[in-house]
């Protein structure tokens, strides 16, 4: 099993009701795929020398998640109340050292 991460956007095309989470949270627990996660704040970005990049205000929260694959990571998404509010959601593989 590898980890991955879902960097959920804030781009959802429709209002996302609390209750949804808790339906999807039970359905990757019962997968065995849930890691954890949390709603992203506001935050500021820094950098030793120069001029450091934006924040990106875009990303509303993230959840970690253990799947074989990347499609398997994928198929996860079924459920999840930003996908299925038309929201975007990128998946990054968390590498193990």
């Amino acid at each position: 099993m590898a980890d991955f991460i879902f960097l959920m956007h804030n781009d959802s095309t429709s209002k996302i009701s609390a209750d949804l989470w808790d339906d999807y949270f039970a359905q990757l627990r019962e997968r065995n795929a849930f890691e954890g996660g949390s709603a992203i704040g506001p935050g500021a970005t820094f950098r030793k020398q120069g001029v450091p990049g934006d924040a990106s205000d875009h990303l509303g929260g993230y959840l970690r998640v253990q799947a074989a694959d990347l499609t398997a990571a994928r198929a996860l998404l079924a459920g999840n109340p930003v996908f299925e509010a038309g929201g975007t959601i990128e998946i990054r593989e968390l590498p193990r050292s």
